[in-house]
């Protein structure tokens, strides 16, 4: 029987030169390929986004760009495109695409978080669970991974504070793919060593991600028939509570947001707009105390994905009254209250005990990377209890979806951003 494991394992030879270069018109940016010694064996990517698929990846090391006035990060900027053989102090095997994405994907939204200590944890590209707070790392770490416990099984995680012991042992009892963050703290790198197969990455600028987020790169898509488009980088615009806009809008008579967000409100919006530039769109996320609590990705209509994110919320908070209680998932316990009546008491009381707290949404806020195109995906999330929304505005219906927040009992906020976050 063929062992289908193998090709996990296996390293797929790519073909790709050591030089590439990008051109545009007289302006050019010259790139190496990035290898690495592990097990004796020069390598890049160990594959691309699948097995069969060979992959590399370039660094930028001479020349740059620059494009109606504005400078892209070029050679002596980067970040996970110049990770060394030094930077990965525990490999265990060469890195794949997805590995370093997910790393690049939550620099993504860090840099917008450099403020307080921050975690963001990350799956197939998009985060399922980011925190920020003043009370250390390992707070962050727990909020981050409690958001969604089941999600970041296997994930990466990525910091903009040194890991301390604490947090480190709190990961090291967890299994994650890759860490990486600006320094390990005595002790703690050898706490995660203990587990074999976790990729250990240390990335000093992770610890001055300020630095790198006024400046775009040059985004590059390319098409199934060889062709590309290329575009700048999003550059997110809301970093202070000044940057969000007043919720206003003129059609017939003028709608005017009747309630600003409170200062708790504000914090948890900046900070969700930041995740929120990391996750696939169509999107929306809920957030409360500096943590995400549910986001939603990748659907096609707007309410539909708020509908999604609720479902999702709802889901996470029962999974973890199950975890406390039984260490059991609530997918484990669904299947175990089929046959055993304690078990499907259990099940019902926590159930019933998620409609009555609402998932523990009363409070939160909700942020989403485009307009309401109707005011139906908030009325949904103001029936949970959402206090607070920032969206970018724009709609021919913006005055309903004002009108829906001034409507509430009790009153919601609205803020605009005055700018859209897709990502796809």
């Amino acid at each position: 029987m063929q062992d289908l494991r193998k090709m996990y394992k296996d390293i797929k030879e790519d073909p790709f030169p050591r030089e590439m270069s990008i051109k545009l018109g007289n302006q050019e940016i010259k790139m190496r390929k990035r290898t690495w010694v592990v097990q004796d064996r020069e390598k890049g990517l160990r594959y691309g986004e699948n097995p069969d698929q060979a992959a590399a990846m370039y660094e930028p090391v001479e020349g740059g760009l620059e494009l109606g006035g504005v400078r892209f990060k070029g050679a002596g900027q980067g970040l996970v495109s110049a990770i060394s053989e030094e930077d990965m102090l525990q490999a265990g095997k060469h890195p794949g695409k997805i590995n370093l994405t997910d790393v690049d994907n939550g620099i993504n939204i860090l840099q917008y978080l450099h403020k307080k200590p921050a975690a963001v944890i990350l799956k197939h590209n998009n985060p399922c669970g980011a925190a920020w707070s003043n009370d250390g790392v390992l707070d962050v770490l727990q909020k981050a991974y409690y958001s969604d416990r089941i999600a970041a099984f296997g994930g990466a995680v990525v910091l903009n504070r040194p890991i301390d012991m604490a947090g480190a042992e709190f990961l090291a009892d967890n299994y994650l793919e890759v860490v990486a963050a600006p320094e390990f703290e005595p002790g703690a790198l050898d706490k995660l060593k203990t587990r074999k197969n976790l990729r250990i990455i240390k990335m000093s600028g992770l610890g001055r991600l300020q630095d790198f987020a006024d400046y775009p790169f040059l985004d590059i898509k390319s098409l199934q028939d060889g062709g590309v488009i290329v575009q700048f980088s999003f550059t997110s615009r809301m970093r202070e509570a000044k940057d969000f806009i007043p919720a206003q809008a003129k059609s017939g008579d003028l709608m005017v947001s009747s309630r600003h967000p409170d200062e708790r409100e504000t914090e948890d919006l900046l900070f969700a707009w930041a995740v929120e530039a990391g996750v696939t769109s169509n999107s929306v996320l809920f957030a409360r105390d500096g943590r995400t609590l549910s986001i939603g990705t990748g659907e096609q209509d707007r309410v539909g994905c708020v509908d999604l994110t609720i479902h999702k919320a709802y889901t996470k908070y029962m999974d973890m009254q199950i975890f406390k209680q039984t260490g059991q998932s609530i997918y484990q316990a669904r299947e175990q209250a089929k046959k055993d009546p304690e078990a499907e008491k259990l099940l019902d009381s926590v159930q019933e005990q998620a409609k009555k707290d609402r998932a523990d949404l009363p409070g939160a806020v909700m942020v989403s990377d485009g307009f309401f195109p109707f005011r139906d995906g908030v009325d949904l999330a103001l029936e949970q209890g959402i206090t607070a929304i920032a969206q970018p505005g724009g709609s021919m219906r913006d005055n309903e979806v004002i009108q829906a927040l001034n409507e509430a009992k009790p009153q919601a906020a609205m803020v605009f951003t005055g700018q859209r976050s897709f990502k796809h």
